[in-house]
């Protein structure tokens, strides 16, 4: 043990390392983002360093505490200094993932609470599961998640030019580019006062004025000084202004949002870029009412399912600094479910009814029940009683109407608005389904059922010999020629004399669990027909023309198109070798014989061998069966003559004077065949056998493919006698070992001693 000891505790210090630093490499990958996010989260929110300096003030840890726990937990001893220090100090540029890591190692809360989202996929792959479990749950509002999915979206557009209504203010910086006579370049910034300085200019006022606006004003500044700056072709000294960067406003996004607080929004950001910047509005938010509110009044509200629904983006207006972003809680909510395109939970205005309701969901499917609908509704508080139900059913009857111009894409005013004002037509249809006036109460929840399946209503069904047998379904007068046309006809083979009909029976007293008839049928019901009316197509049995009566059918019919009798496609045999006229043949009956099938192949010729012939039969993977011609053509009565199958393949092969020698013998190859020889001559002729050959075991393959093997009885040795055309196989001996009888006797003795032994040993103890 001594001698393993420093071996062990040499192990252990390799891997305490590796086993203490785990929990920081984990952290490192899995927990924070990359210094290009940590990035993008400081431009987002400039107030990090702010806040990070706030932290470990608050923390309770005096520098060099915090200086300590760094060194201890494998940190750079001034990691944190340049945030230890006053404001006034100076503040570091950026901050790094190395930065947070050490915050949470001081055991201070994550950073990422106090800044702005950062979307890494994870949030957009979760929000993506989140409305699946919430539109399986039911709970799921619309237009909540849209905010919620990526890193650019809603973000103003900074590159190219400023928008032409774009108002200038303190912070934007200006290039002006005088040319011509005079070439000049100068940066200018708008400072807090709102004035830009032009050198031998002076000041220029350009608070609140756009660019078109600047550009009247700078044509009469720089032409006191600039003789050539004037209107119009005369002009020798030209210039141009631009803004090079917009500068940033900072807005307060409150209420129902998801990080209500400060931000910093470059001047061209709207009112749904705040919200993004926010973190988007929670589940209770209104929908239909976000507030801008700038020196403490209401200036503009933006409703976004005019965005949503329609597009509608004229609502969306630019913020100013110091402008206020409002979410107010939601008002009244309705769940529209069922056979909807979009199901969802929906917020309304007060005017707004069932109509607005479904156009907002996208309206009906295709496999909607448009005959009524169910609206569940909450009793009010004084109408609830413990013998009164809570939730009420109000079952809607819903009617049919043209389709109006853009009713199902949604109106541009709502339903009832049009009403009031007198409108002949209000609209309250979607999608040609008219929708009557019923006001929505919070909480109420509108079903729309889907149709049954086929198989819960009204069908026939049709079966046997058609293109597509299946179930249909039925329609008063539906008729049997209908239901044939719908299965696209009768396939080759087809009886159409009659079918059989299954029906319902009218009395199930007796356990009858239907009734059949035959119904007639006629050619009439073959639909591959050319221009003039003939039909074209495989020959069949002789049907009648016309005149079968049309047979009405009953819900719940199953129809049976039955099989000629006998019919089947024509079958084949192939036949190769020394016949007169090799080929495949088609099979008359199902009755023909091999001595029927080589007389149509006009016989065996002079060079066939008949005893060398390979019947093979495909039909069940059987394979090759002896045959022997010579008494299937002499006696078309015996077993060898036997019924041909589709598939069967006849080889008769040419006649070779040969025995073939394979396996353990010294020479393989072939032998002449010689009459009367027995098996030893043509072992002999080979080389005779190896030492390896298993001469007990060899056997012969004639030329008909029977094989028979050398037989002993005792004494006695009876070996098949090779004929034209065979193959003698002489097998190698089996590679097991034989048994040592004496070195398994040496052991069993040993054994033997030793165990008499120990029981000599154990009873003198």
């Amino acid at each position: 043990m001594t001698s393993k000891a420093p071996l062990i505790v040499g192990l252990l210090f390799v891997a305490a390392p590796l086993v203490l630093g785990a929990p920081r490499v984990a952290l490192a990958q899995g927990g924070l983002p990359s210094s290009s996010q940590v990035q993008q989260m400081l431009e987002s929110n400039p107030q990090l360093v702010d806040l990070l300096r706030q932290r470990l003030s608050s923390s309770g840890m005096s520098p060099d505490q915090i200086r300590a726990r760094l060194r201890s937990a494998g940190y750079p001893d001034t990691l944190l200094d340049a945030y230890l220090g006053s404001a006034s100090a100076g503040q570091p540029n950026r901050v790094s993932p190395q930065t947070l890591m050490a915050m949470e190692a001081l055991g201070l809360p994550p950073m990422f609470t106090g800044a702005a989202p950062l979307d890494t996929g994870m949030i957009g792959a979760g929000q993506e599961a989140l409305r699946a479990e919430s539109l399986a749950a039911g709970n799921y509002v619309f237009g909540v998640d849209v905010f919620r999915r990526g890193n650019n979206r809603f973000l103003p557009l900074l590159a190219g030019p400023v928008p032409p209504d774009y108002h200038l203010g303190a912070g934007d910086q200006l290039v002006l580019i005088l040319t011509g006579e005079v070439e000049l370049a100068y940066t200018l910034p708008v400072v807090r006062e709102g004035f830009i300085l032009v050198p031998l200019v002076g000041q220029i006022h350009v608070n609140n004025l756009t660019l078109d606006q600047l550009r009247d004003v700078l044509y009469t500044r720089l032409g006191r000084v600039y003789s050539g700056v004037r209107r119009g072709a005369s002009a020798t000294t030209r210039f141009e202004v631009t803004v090079a960067n917009v500068r940033a406003n900072q807005v307060y996004v409150i209420g129902e949002v998801m990080q209500p607080g400060a931000y910093q929004i470059s001047a061209l950001g709207t009112l749904l870029t705040a919200v993004y910047a926010a973190g988007g509005v929670t589940s209770g938010a209104n929908l239909r009412r976000l507030e801008l509110r700038r020196q403490g009044r209401v200036v503009d509200t933006l409703d976004l399912y005019d965005y949503l629904l329609r597009g509608d983006s004229r609502g969306d207006v630019r913020l100013e600094s110091g402008d206020v972003v409002f979410v107010p809680v939601h008002g009244v909510r309705v769940y529209a479910s069922g056979a909807v395109t979009r199901p969802a939970i929906y917020e309304l205005r007060n005017e707004e009814t069932l109509t607005d309701l479904l156009r907002a969901a996208g309206g009906f499917k295709p496999n909607a029940a448009l005959g009524r609908l169910v609206v569940y509704r909450y009793l009010p508080p004084e109408e609830r009683s413990p013998a009164t139900p809570a939730r009420v059913l109000h079952d809607i009857a819903l009617g049919t109407a043209p389709v109006a111009p853009g009713a199902a894409g949604g109106a541009p005013a709502t339903s009832s608005a049009r009403a009031r004002a007198g409108d002949p037509d209000p609209g309250f249809n979607v999608g040609g389904v008219l929708i009557p006036p019923l006001p929505l109460e919070d909480g109420d929840s509108v079903v729309v059922d889907s149709l049954p399946p086929i198989y819960q209503t009204y069908y026939v069904s049709i079966t046997g010999l058609v293109n597509r047998p299946g179930m249909y379904p039925w329609h008063p007068g539906m008729t049997l020629r209908d239901l044939v046309l719908l299965a696209r006809g009768p396939v080759v083979g087809a009886d159409l004399r009659e079918a059989e009909v299954g029906r319902m029976p009218e009395d199930r007293a007796g356990g009858q669990l239907a009734t059949t008839l035959r119904v007639p049928l006629d050619s009439s019901y073959l639909y591959t027909r050319d221009s003039s009316g003939r039909y074209f197509g495989p020959p069949g049995m002789p049907f009648t023309g016309q005149g079968a009566p049309e047979v009405t059918l009953k819900p719940y019919d199953n129809v049976l198109i039955l099989m000629q009798p006998g019919f089947d496609f024509q079958h084949t045999v192939t036949v190769i070798g020394q016949v007169r006229y090799p080929g495949i043949y088609s099979l008359r009956t199902k009755h023909d014989k091999l001595a029927d099938i080589l007389a149509r192949a006009g016989g065996l010729t002079s060079l066939a061998y008949g005893e060398g012939i390979r019947f093979v039969r495909q039909t069940e993977s059987m394979g090759r069966i002896n045959v022997d011609l010579k008494r299937a053509l002499s006696d078309t009565a015996s077993r060898y003559n036997v019924v041909l199958q589709p598939g069967d393949s006849i080889q008769i092969p040419q006649y070779q004077p040969t025995v073939k020698v394979s396996g353990a013998v010294n020479s393989p190859g072939s032998v002449l065949w010689e009459k009367g020889k027995p098996l030893k001559y043509y072992l002999l002729a080979a080389g005779g056998p190896t030492y390896k050959a298993d001469e007990a075991h060899l056997s012969v393959r004639f030329a008909s493919g029977e094989v028979r093997s050398r037989v002993k009885w005792l004494f006695a040795t009876k070996d098949p006698t090779p004929g034209p055309g065979s193959e003698v196989s002489v097998p190698e001996k089996a590679s097991v070992q034989p048994t040592n009888w004496l070195a398994l006797a040496t052991a069993l003795t040993g054994i033997l001693s030793s165990t008499v032994a120990i029981i000599v040993l154990l009873q003198q103890l």
